[in-house]
């Protein structure tokens, strides 16, 4: 498997990695989690849990644009390590996202996100 789409299944596993942690502050906050409602529960939820459900749909938004950009890169037909680099450097643009995100850095979460969107986009032009 190239780097680049290792790089796609990392980004794919993100948003699940990060409802875990959801699912720890909802167990911590409620005792359990409510796999019935948990939009519901996940909507009670303030501080660094509410941060980490934000988190989470921000890395689904995210992974969005980076396939996007996976598929115009694959769709050229050349291997490039440029590709592989801006991949790279997404996936730990995206885990520093969700780790300064829940931690509250405002200016860090949106540093993190300008990069990794930026590698995203370059995909379309390598």
């Amino acid at each position: 498997m190239s780097t680049v789409l290792t790089c796609l299944l990392i980004g794919a596993l993100l948003p699940i990695l990060l409802s875990w942690v959801g699912a720890y502050f909802k167990f911590q906050k409620f005792g359990s989690i409510d796999n019935k409602n948990p939009r519901f529960q996940s909507a009670e939820l303030e501080g660094a849990g509410a941060r980490a459900v934000a988190a989470q749909q921000n890395a689904w938004e995210a992974l969005a644009v980076f396939t996007a950009g996976v598929v115009a890169y694959g769709l050229q037909g050349t291997g490039s390590e440029t590709a592989s680099i801006l991949a790279i450097v997404w996936i730990i643009a995206r885990i520093v996202h969700g780790i300064v995100y829940i931690a509250n850095l405002d200016a860090l979460r949106t540093l993190a996100f300008i990069v990794g969107t930026g590698c995203s986009v370059a995909l379309f032009f390598v």
